[in-house]
């Protein structure tokens, strides 16, 4: 089988993310990588907190610890809620550990040796205030192209336009709120951009056919604007050094290098971490996922559509500059945003549900389903309680969680806790063999094609064909003249459970694993099953026992919904 490597957009460090980061990055990859285990690929999962840069700097400032500290105990929470969303990374690295510097500064050298990095003279923000120069995050300010009055000195939140802090309308400094800011002379290192543009166009020409829409056509913006040379160090006591041995002048400065270019190197550093952490008895070989591993590797993305341009066209040209050959994205899997009632989400704002706070109201399933059937794709997506009621209400109570139990209680009440064998199969279980197998074709289908919210609908309507089955067989008043059909009937409606424990745990594993839990088998190891093996419905052979588990999901009340509109809030604004 392929090997596949998965990565998602790095979290950054500075507090709980909200449901927006969730489906845009880690959950769809999530959900992807468990896909691709159950089909019996290799996969190497990976992500990592985003450590460096001005934001973790100012967190640590208002925590009022260092910023290592701060790092250590953010990443420790982060990790403990993505626990509780069930994501199985195989890794969840840290963008400041030992491994990314020492790639990062390898990345550098090459590019430094292919005439891609110069150093430059510019001019750069500096507060007397403070005595220091401000870069990126540390100065705030107004947008100059769209009149956002709380535009950061690195990026814009509200159009999502890279800035500049020279850039900015009416500077303040983020630690002193001083505007008695100056322009200063200081030294930085740029990455030529500007001479990879053609190698990067010819690459993105070769990929994009794979990439959605929203993926490429964002490449194509920012390739037709051009790309321009960036200063990639920074004025910042945290992050990865610039190196001595290449930079004497600027090392001895304390310039680091400048998040968006050693962050995506994070995922190769991730990786190595993953290599060097493994028991004595395991050997894992890091690089041969990432060097030399064109033929051998497909390697996925995932992001939210404000990432796409650092890993469609920026990163890419770092790769390409430095000339060896590192792998390369095959398919990035781009997404819209998820809003809160028509608003942003938004970690700087606290706008929004915030993934501990998620975890704290309802079991993840409820969210991790919600939210991939809900993807938002094509375009932007909106997050209210009343849909997302209607949707657990539905799709996870009534349709799944209905079935399972009435089969499995109906089941044991009448033939006790053993899967009963009953007659042969016929007519019926033949066409919902034939529906079953068609809906499993589509539903690999899309996930293949990364379609999340087709995929969806799909597996709802594999839970639904059960539920038509069950009630065009009515084995509770099929008992009464034919109790060996109502035994068939209910075996079958068993073997769909089972499969739908396999099926349905890319989206909802904890359900799933109960699912599968209760049916007691010698050697339950079945993974995923072909649209051949579905259509039998024979995986769970009678005189099996079983029990039957709690309630799989608790229907959402009007007075539950009230409750979580007084808690955060009823809209988005």
């Amino acid at each position: 089988m392929a090997r596949h490597l998965v990565t998602s957009a790095l979290p950054y460090i500075n507090g709980i993310k909200h449901l927006g980061n969730m489906v845009g990055s880690m959950l769809p990859a999530d959900v992807y990588s468990r896909y691709l285990r159950l089909r019996g690929h290799d996969v190497l999962y990976i992500c990592a907190t985003d450590e460096h840069g001005t934001p973790a700097e100012l967190a640590a400032k208002a925590a009022g610890t260092s910023v290592a500290e701060f790092c250590a105990q953010a990443h420790d929470a982060q990790k403990a809620v993505y626990d509780g969303f069930q994501l199985a990374f195989d890794h969840f690295g840290r963008s400041s550990s030992r491994q990314n510097v020492e790639i990062t500064q390898h990345f550098a050298r090459k590019l430094w040796e292919n005439g891609f990095i110069e150093e430059r003279a510019i001019s750069q923000v500096y507060s007397p205030v403070d005595g220091r120069f401000l870069p990126d995050r540390y100065v705030e300010g107004t947008c100059p192209h769209c009149g956002y009055d709380k535009a950061r000195g690195d990026q814009c939140e509200n159009c999502t336009r890279v800035l500049d802090p020279t850039d900015l309308l009416e500077p303040r400094s983020a630690i002193s709120g001083s505007t008695e800011l100056e322009i200063r002379e200081t030294k930085h290192l740029f990455l030529l951009q500007s001479r990879l543009q053609h190698e990067v166009e010819e690459w993105v020409a070769r990929h994009e056919a794979d990439w959605p829409q929203l993926s490429s056509s964002i490449a194509r913006k920012w390739l037709t604007e051009g790309l321009h040379d960036r200063a990639i160090t920074r004025d910042l006591d945290w992050g990865v050094p610039v190196p001595a041995d290449t930079w004497p002048e600027l090392a001895a400065e304390g310039k680091v290098f400048y998040v968006w270019f050693d962050a995506p190197i994070e995922y190769i550093g991730a990786t190595k971490e993953w290599a060097d952490s493994a028991p004595d008895s395991e050997v894992r070989d890091w690089k041969s996922w990432w060097y030399e591993a064109d033929d051998t590797v497909r390697y996925t993305q995932f992001m939210a559509k404000d990432n796409v341009p650092f890993h469609t066209v920026m990163f890419p040209a770092t790769e390409l500059g430095v000339r060896e050959p590192w792998k390369k994205v095959d398919v990035v899997k781009g997404f819209n945003w998820l809003t809160y009632y028509g608003g942003k989400f938004s970690t700087s704002q606290k706008r929004g549900i915030f993934t501990d706070a998620a975890l704290e109201t309802l079991p993840a399933d409820y969210w991790r389903y919600f939210l991939i059937a809900n993807a938002p794709e094509s375009d932007d997506s909106s997050f209210t309680w009343e849909h997302f009621a209607a949707t657990v209400n539905k799709d996870l109570a009534d349709t799944l969680g209905n079935f399972v139990n009435r089969v499995l209680s109906f089941s044991r009440k009448r033939f006790g806790d053993e899967v009963p064998a009953g007659a042969a199969a016929g007519e019926a279980e033949a066409r919902l063999g034939e529906e079953i197998a068609r809906l499993l074709t589509e539903y690999e289908e899309h996930m293949d094609a990364l379609q999340y919210r087709k995929a969806a609908a799909a597996l709802r309507a594999l839970w639904s064909a059960g539920n038509s089955y069950l009630e065009e067989k009515a084995p509770w008043l099929e008992i009464k003249t034919n109790p060996d059909g109502a035994a068939l009937t209910l075996r079958t409606a068993m073997n769909l459970i089972h499969l739908y424990a396999i099926v349905s745990e890319p989206l909802i594993p904890a359900s799933a694993a109960a699912m599968r839990g209760a049916f007691t088998l010698p050697d339950d190891t079945a993974t995923w099953l072909t649209a051949d093996e579905a259509k039998s419905l024979t995986t769970i052979p009678p005189g099996t026992p079983f029990t039957v588990p709690p309630v799989l999901f608790a229907k959402i009340t009007d007075e539950d919904l009230e409750t979580y509109r007084e808690r955060f809030g009823g809209t988005g604004a």
